[in-house]
Formats: structure tokens, sequence, C-alpha cells
């Protein structure tokens, strides 16, 4: 299995010989100025929530690709009203078979608006179970008590979450998360792109480390094979 990081949430894990696309934001970040948008290419495009450094680049990489776009039903109506019509709704509490694996849709606290003002819906999160892996996506979040629920949905091999803090949690929270999730291998995501979520790396990964957890803090562009 391959992770590849293109800034904010944003990354691509190849499994199964398909390509999974997660909350496309590229073009709108000056650190991922580097990152060729139009060469990423995607089978699926899972999207937890409605925010802009979420759903930057959705309409147009959906369109040129075909992928298909698994998201809440509030997100997939949405991106239909643009002329996206490959799409699949999922809604709490629910999975679907793929063909790469499982997905299961997860509560995640926060908030949701589309760019253009649209309702997107409660935000959330997946659980994936695969034949080569098994991982969580939080999406943006809070710490939640709803967390410890997930290691009865999946043996986790890692996780990745929001590390940023502010609009998310931060370091001491992701790493009381790790411990309900049962998962000692962390990949962060959601930090840096703006003032108010930068962080101190080496601090950070010292936490994780102290909590006897791995914290993984992946620069743009590049791919880690899990």
């Amino acid at each position: 299995m391959r992770f590849t990081y293109y800034g904010q949430s944003c990354f691509l894990m190849e499994i199964a010989g398909k390509k999974i696309l997660f909350d496309p934001f590229i073009s709108g970040n000056h650190l991922a100025k580097e990152i060729d948008v139009n060469s990423i290419e995607a089978d699926y495009i899972l999207v937890s929530h409605g925010h802009e450094d979420h759903t930057g680049d959705l309409l147009s990489i959906a369109k040129r690709t075909g992928a298909l776009v698994v998201s809440s039903y509030e997100i997939t109506e949405w991106c239909n009203k643009f002329g996206v019509s490959n799409t699949h709704p999922m809604n709490f509490g629910g999975k679907k078979q793929f063909d790469f694996g499982t997905v299961k849709y997860v509560h995640a606290m926060h908030s949701s608006v589309l760019p253009d003002g649209t309702y997107g819906g409660n935000p959330g999160g997946f659980v994936l179970t695969t034949d080569e892996s098994n991982f969580y996506y939080s999406g943006d979040t809070s710490l939640m008590l709803d967390m410890q629920l997930i290691p009865r949905y999946a043996k986790l091999d890692f996780a990745i979450l929001p590390v940023g803090d502010n609009f998310t949690m931060g370091v001491e929270d992701a790493i009381i998360a790790a411990e309900f999730i049962q998962c000692g291998k962390i990949i962060g995501v959601h930090f840096d792109t703006f003032p108010y979520i930068e962080i101190n790396h080496e601090n950070s990964k010292k936490q994780f480390e102290n909590a006897g957890l791995e914290l993984i803090l992946p620069k743009i562009g590049e791919t880690i094979n899990l």
C-alpha cells in the first residue's frame, strides 16, 4: 500500500491497483505549488467534509478522471449539480464494499459548508479495511469518545489524523486519539498550511515518541510504502 501526500489533508492511497484520493485541495495551497494537480489520477475520491481546504480541486479532478466520488449525501448532491454524476452517497454507520476494500463512514466533530456556501451535511471520517492494510482517516475533527468505537470496526495498521490544532485536534489530543483507536502508527495531516496551524515538527514527534507512539509528518510530494 502506497501513501502520497499532496499537502493539508490531501493524500492518495494506492490499494489493489486502485488510486483513492482523499480531500483534494492542491491548487489553492501555496505549500503545494510544486504539485501539478492535472497530473493526479484517481479511481475514487473520498471527501470527509465540504470545507474549501478539502474540496478545492474536487470538481476539476472528478471531471477529468471520471473518479467515483464517495462522500455524504449532501456533498454528492452538490457534485451532481456541478456536472459530476459519478457519485456514491453515504451516511454515518453505513459501510460499502468497493473493489479495493470496504469503506465505513464514521462521525467526525467539526463543521461543514461547501465553497459556495451550500450546506455540506455533517463532517465524517472513513475506516478502510482491505486485503493489504486497514486504516482510519478521521477527517477534520476534535478528540471525541466515538473514536473508542473504531477498534470494533477494524484492527488498524495505521491512522491518518489532524495535528495542527486551532481548527482540529492538536498533538496532545491526537495522542489520546491514537490510544482510543488502539493504533501506534499515526500519519499527521492538516498542519503548516496556514499560520494558525503551524507546528514544531521535532517537538510533535517527540511527544508521540514519549507516549510510545510513532508520528509521521510527510513532506508534500512524498510517497511512503505502508
